[in-house]
């Protein structure tokens, strides 16, 4: 099976997660010690949805994340470009499509909120995602993204890269297809940015209102921003 680069080519990504989506949300589980659960909670949290709203789940995966935010009411989407991805979550009762993140095959302002959980640092163009996530959702609609971050915390930050991260591999071998795969996945959490670096992503892609919070030592970190209203641009822009 293959393994992607930090160059983040989207067909080796996709090619990659297709070889490990059978037994990825176990390997998820068993790689974060059963925190995804509470960060998806988290996030669902963050993320306000609410009943006869439209929510985009982009970078879906398995459609795990979706499941847990339709508990809101909200009608919520799984979008992913692993077909082998969606396949495996085919089980989950939420609608689910086959889609470019660069390229969304929805009409502009379609959403109330999109989001994305661990799914951005696999994209090649962060600005250019966010700018047509931004496309998709409704002017004053919401942006919740949930992803690895850098802890603030010298100490737990040099035992997250040194210890945590050199370790995952190994940690995830009796329960992946492919270790090669988190080998990657491991590079991209160490190469990823912080949190100040993504809120001016976020900023430059044309959201606003950008704040984030810090869990669990700030190994992850959840970013919200609004899109403006018609007609008003972004603030600092």
């Amino acid at each position: 099976m293959p393994r992607a680069g930090l160059d983040k080519n989207p067909r080796d990504v996709a090619e990659m997660f297709d070889g490990v989506a059978k037994g990825y949300d176990r390997t998820n589980s068993v790689m974060t010690m059963g925190f995804d659960r509470r960060w998806r909670w988290l996030t669902r949290r963050v993320l306000e949805a609410t009943p006869g709203e439209r929510i985009l789940d982009l970078a879906a995966g398995t459609a795990v994340s979706t499941v847990e935010y339709a508990r809101s009411g909200a009608y919520c989407v799984a979008a992913d470009f692993s077909l082998g991805m969606l396949r495996s979550g085919a089980h989950r009762d939420v609608p689910k499509v086959a889609a470019d993140a660069f390229h969304l095959p929805f009409a502009t302002d379609s959403f109330d909120a999109v989001t994305v959980t661990f799914g951005l640092r696999n994209m090649n163009d962060t600005v250019a995602a966010l700018r047509e996530m931004c496309r998709v959702v409704r002017p004053g609609g919401r942006l919740v993204i949930c992803e690895v971050s850098q802890p603030p915390w010298r100490p737990i930050r040099w035992l997250h890269h040194n210890i945590v991260l050199r370790l995952l591999p190994r940690i995830t071998t009796p329960f992946s297809s492919n270790r090669e795969a988190y080998a990657y996945l491991a590079e991209s959490m160490r190469d990823w940015r912080d949190q100040v670096s993504l809120a001016e992503l976020i900023a430059a892609a044309g959201w606003d209102e950008v704040e984030w919070l810090n869990l669990t030592f700030g190994v992850v970190a959840l970013h919200r921003a609004v899109k403006p209203a018609a007609g008003r641009e972004p603030a600092g822009s």
